[in-house]
């Protein structure tokens, strides 16, 4: 659990920022898993492994196999060329030419001044198992979803020196999900309907910070992000997948539904919000799946302005009795108008009851990033 926590500290390491001390947000949906990342990151109808504790609960009674899987993803969003600025800022040097030099300096500024300016990170990893017995289904997991961001709070100036200088301060926001999940799933009519219940021990661990910019130094944050404050309450997540023929299947799930507060930094506190999302699932032929997923709840995230709610397509075609599965999908952020369809694609073998998975997209425009590979065993 450790050694899993700084990873996934590692990935919010990345980019974060400050935020208020008392506020109640419903945080982004994160992507878990390589078959979901695969597929534009919609799970919600289609999730019958044991992911499912965190997609969709009802979807571990929809198949009768036991499972045990380990998975890691993360998401990376550059917002308006942040990361590039940051580099250019690292590379500032005065070279004695004044108006060279303040010329550089201010485009720099500028460039990480205009609003909008931000970077987000979310991840998750964990070890998910499942088991069944008759209609009813049972899960639990060890997981960590961490979700974060970093943006300018203290705008940046040019000094004309000499020599020509360029200054700012970037804020630091964090928060971590360390989760011990429990579920119970049971299916009615002949996987007609599923309802599905998640309980999870949660401890929180909310991280800010600040990282002083000044032209011609690197941006570290290792030691900016800040001492978290931990807080441990539990958190409860329903499911249903609907089913009225063999091949469409209809899903929602709303997670965090008892609102689970956590200490913040500064004695403030974070109310997670509940999120709630639906999917559909088509199957034209059994080796192939067609899904969609909808948040229905507009997620505020850790970055001031930026609201998550995500609307995915996919498709998964298997050859060889599921010896190679393809992926393809697109996933959207409705709430950003200037985001574009993130394309990504997925790739899955199996052997035997062994499975090894890999998902992720590239956002070619803003330069967003998501990745996502699993090992397992199905039986």
């Amino acid at each position: 659990m450790v050694s899993m926590n700084r990873a996934l500290a590692y990935i919010l390491l990345s980019a974060a920022l400050a935020g208020v001390p008392t506020q109640a947000l419903a945080l982004e949906f994160v992507i878990a898993g390589p078959r979901a990342s695969g597929m534009g990151g919609a799970g919600v109808a289609v999730t019958t492994d044991s992911l499912a504790t965190y997609w969709n609960p009802a979807g571990l009674a929809m198949t009768q196999t036991v499972d045990i899987r380990i998975q890691g993803s993360g998401l990376a969003v550059d917002r308006r060329g942040f990361g590039e600025a940051i580099l250019d800022l690292e590379d500032f040097r005065a070279t004695g030419n004044a108006a060279t030099d303040s010329a550089r300096a201010q485009d720099i500024a500028n460039r990480l001044n205009q609003p909008g300016v931000t970077v987000s990170v979310n991840g998750s990893a964990g070890l998910y198992l499942k088991g069944h017995f008759g209609e009813h289904a049972v899960g639990m997991n060890v997981s960590d979803v961490a979700t974060g961001g970093g943006y300018i709070s203290s705008p940046l100036q040019v000094s004309a020196g000499p020599p020509v200088s360029v200054t700012g301060t970037m804020a630091l926001r964090g928060f971590e999900a360390r989760q011990l999940a429990f579920s119970y799933a049971y299916a009615f009519w002949d996987k007609t309907f599923a309802v599905g219940i998640t309980a999870k021990v949660i401890q929180g661990a909310a991280y800010s910070g600040s990282v002083a910019l000044q032209g011609g130094n690197g941006v570290t944050i290792t030691n900016h992000f800040g001492k978290p404050a931990i807080s441990t309450t539990y958190g409860i997540d329903l499911g249903a997948i609907y089913r009225p023929i063999s091949w469409i299947r209809f899903g929602i799930v709303a997670k965090d539904i008892n609102k689970p507060v956590f200490d913040d930094t500064g004695g403030g506190e974070i109310k997670l919000e509940p999120q709630v999302r639906s999917g559909l699932a088509l199957n034209p032929w059994s080796t192939l799946t067609l899904t969609a997923d909808v948040d229905i709840t507009k997620n505020k995230t850790l970055v001031p302005g930026v609201k998550s709610q995500l609307l995915s397509f996919g498709a998964e075609q298997t050859f060889l009795a599921e010896f190679i599965s393809l992926r393809i999908g697109t996933f959207k952020n409705m709430q950003d108008a200037a985001s574009p369809f993130i394309p990504t694609a997925g790739l899955g073998l199996r052997l035997f009851f062994l499975r090894a998975d890999l998902g992720g997209g590239y956002d070619f425009r803003e330069e967003g990033a998501l990745v996502s590979g699993s090992i397992s065993a199905t039986f």
